[in-house]
């Protein structure tokens, strides 16, 4: 019993297949069945048209008051703008300053910047030092740039551009932004840099290499 139920059974699977594809690109000469036809004939308006549903004619509305398009809400004003509340320049970055932050920021520096700022900041760029007619590039290494200003101040002109330089904020990401200020802050201390700023073992690898100099020029006189 139980194999001729299950013979009947493929015996209709099959006979559903062949009407299936006996179907296949057969057209019927009779109207479309729509069960929905507002939504399959409804009334579509281009940009600018004239809309008599809403009172003002307009067919283009305006966003609801306070709206604000999905990625561009901004709260953090000093991560996005170098700001605080009251639109002051902030004076530290407001990310942590890690190697691998140093790193990108160095290798976005060199993308945009080094060019006219050169590459150890002393604006000594390829597009100055080329006789191009470009109005000079700014050192980072003046008294200004590197005691006075802000790291807010840097990242606006990063974002902004200040006088003859243009802003980067379309090509440059917020973060990037940020990590150009701080390998700016790196190179700005690497030719300012103290006894204080080296590592114990870097130091004791210079008392010693001055140590072997030294020596090696007294026997050299012997």
């Amino acid at each position: 019993m139980r194999s001729l139920l299950t013979s009947s059974s493929l015996t209709l699977v099959l006979a559903a297949l062949v009407l299936l594809t006996g179907c296949r690109e057969m057209r019927s000469e009779r109207e479309p069945i729509q069960p929905q036809q507002n939504m399959y004939y409804d009334e579509s308006f281009g940009p600018q048209e004239a809309n008599p549903f809403f009172a003002d004619g307009m067919a283009d509305r305006r966003p609801v008051a306070g709206s604000v398009a999905r990625g561009n809400l901004k709260e953090d004003t000093r991560f996005y703008t170098g700001r605080d509340e009251e639109g002051n320049l902030i004076e530290r970055i407001p990310l942590a300053v890690t190697r691998e932050f140093l790193e990108r920021g160095q290798n976005r520096y060199n993308i945009y910047c080094s060019m006219c700022h050169g590459e150890a900041g002393d604006g000594q760029g390829i597009i100055m030092t080329g006789d191009y007619g470009y109005t000079p590039a700014q050192t980072y290494h003046s008294s200004r740039l590197r005691d006075e200003v802000s790291d807010g101040y840097l990242y606006d002109v990063v974002a902004n551009g200040v006088r003859s330089m243009p802003g980067y904020a379309q090509q440059i990401s917020v973060s990037d932004r940020w990590a150009i200020v701080g390998y700016i802050r790196a190179l700005q201390r690497s030719q300012y840099a103290g006894e204080g700023d080296l590592p114990g073992s870097v130091i004791r690898e210079i008392e010693q290499g001055r140590s072997a100099n030294i020596q090696g020029g007294r026997t050299g006189e012997e």
